[in-house]
């Protein structure tokens, strides 16, 4: 998977890693293009927001097909019911 990884991002200055980490947040977390410049410099990567944009419009359908293809955990549902008393009830 990785050297499939490494193919797609071929020719581009940074490393696949950063590269789809870059995609991974700003789908995953529903972040600006600024948000994550912002965070990748709090890591030491210095690109610009014009760069990440350029990244998620070429690249990002894949990781948005993917993140909509796992597996998501049933929800739990309670048998429980919540039983009200009237607002004029004397208390017991």
């Amino acid at each position: 998977m990785k050297s499939n990884r490494s193919s797609c991002y071929s020719g581009y200055r940074f490393p696949s890693e950063i590269i789809s980490y870059t995609i991974w947040a700003y789908h995953r977390f529903c972040l600006s293009f600024r948000d994550v410049e912002d965070l990748l410099a709090e890591r030491g990567v210095t690109v610009s927001y014009e760069t990440i944009r350029l990244w998620c419009q070429k690249f990002g359908p894949d990781y948005v097909r993917k993140l909509k293809q796992t597996t998501r955990p049933a929800a739990v549902r309670s048998k429980e019911t919540a039983v009200g008393c009237p607002a004029n009830a004397p208390p017991s």
